[in-house]
């Protein structure tokens, strides 16, 4: 018996006893009138309200824009999300003129996650994040049918989830104060970088906390010798990595970088699902997945596997994100070396219950599927 069908006969016996309960919104419980045996999707735009101005090396923003799915089988329902920051290239106009080309209702078997992803690259290439809300939800949709959450089903100790980042943006002195205070219960702070002040930021965060750091460069130095001067300059002052320090298109510099640089070098904008890992092996230490980059947990867990063999360091980070899709992340959580999980701690309008920072470490939920609960 293969995997897929030993995990679909386990999960026959837990829907057997399962309420037959669906929900027409977050929270709203209606009668299920039968099973359908098929996959029903749903969705509406969301925007996300930043809790302060999100200032990057190339651009500043108060909101993201967002899409909530969800995914219903025989009254069980799965919670996805898709995140849009502006260089993904993907708009709430794109995620939903995609989700609406699906037909999901073709599906009578929500195992099939391998076909599902293959009729969702057959519709349109690209549209990562519209597929990362389709991937998500049917995770959580397919963990709730098992009973089960996902670190569990991929074998992984929640134990060894590392401590997350909490990101400090590009802003003025007093701003920075202000989030270094709002960021004392975390264990790593992550300073945004790319301008001509970068050094000062740095000096602005020491004089407040020795608490280890990672830089983000967002490819912002174009030159090579002084992104190795910052990297010396950042190793003697409790820097743990930097990345993406050079723009994604600067390979070979990146690569004379990272034979020369005291700090780790981690990709992220140079990367983006699967095939691209092998590449950054050839010009960086580690590489960063987000889900909405690789098109959700199905093939984020496949790059983490191939990166470990590949003998690179693995982060796992997220854009400004509901608890959702931060939760969905975590699940990956403990197969990783760092984790910037905080994209829901940086919005005012979350609308799940979910991950948890405790004593600064990543703390997934014991619930099954993602581990998520609609906020009332």
């Amino acid at each position: 018996m293969d995997r897929r069908n030993f995990l679909k006969g386990a999960a026959l016996s837990a829907m057997a006893i399962a309420a037959p309960i669906s929900f027409s919104a977050f929270g709203e419980p209606t009668k299920q009138t039968g099973r359908s045996g098929r996959l029903n999707l749903t969705f509406f735009p969301y925007e996300l309200q930043l809790r302060h101005a999100f200032n990057l090396a190339k651009y500043s923003r108060t909101t993201t824009p967002d899409v909530q799915v969800r995914i219903e089988y025989d009254g069980i329902v799965g919670y996805g999300e898709a995140s849009m920051p502006p260089y993904l290239g993907e708009s709430v106009e794109s995620v939903t003129k995609f989700l609406s080309a699906l037909d999901l209702s073709q599906f009578t078997d929500p195992f099939r996650i391998e076909e599902i992803h293959e009729y969702m690259d057959s519709v349109a290439p690209n549209n990562r994040a519209a597929k990362a809300s389709v991937d998500i939800a049917l995770h959580d949709l397919l963990g709730k049918i098992m009973g089960q959450p996902w670190y569990k089903i991929w074998g992984l100790d929640p134990g060894k989830a590392p401590s997350t980042s909490f990101t400090i943006g590009i802003d003025k002195a007093d701003v920075v104060r202000q989030k270094v205070d709002e960021a004392d219960p975390y264990n790593v702070l992550k300073v945004k970088m790319g301008l001509d002040n970068d050094k000062e930021l740095v000096e602005i965060i020491r004089s407040k906390t020795d608490r280890p750091i990672c830089v983000d460069a967002n490819q912002g130095w174009s030159d090579k010798e002084k992104a190795l001067e910052m990297c010396h300059w950042l190793s003697e002052r409790n820097c743990l990595f930097v990345e993406q320090p050079m723009p994604k298109e600067m390979i070979e510099e990146t690569a004379w970088l990272r034979e020369r640089s005291p700090l780790p070098i981690i990709a992220d904008e140079f990367l983006q699902r699967l095939p691209d890992v092998r590449r950054a092996a050839e010009a960086y230490d580690g590489i960063n997945i987000k889900l909405m980059k690789s098109t959700g947990m199905h093939e984020a867990y496949q790059m983490a596997v191939l990166a470990r063999a590949l003998g690179m360091k693995v982060m796992l980070g997220c854009m400004t994100e509901t608890s959702c899709a931060v939760t969905a992340a975590a699940q990956l959580a403990p197969m990783v070396d760092w984790a910037d999980l905080d994209g829901n701690l940086l919005i005012a309008n979350d609308l799940f219950d979910g991950i948890k920072i405790v004593n600064g470490k990543v703390t997934i939920p014991e619930r099954p599927g993602i581990g998520v609960e609609p906020l009332a």
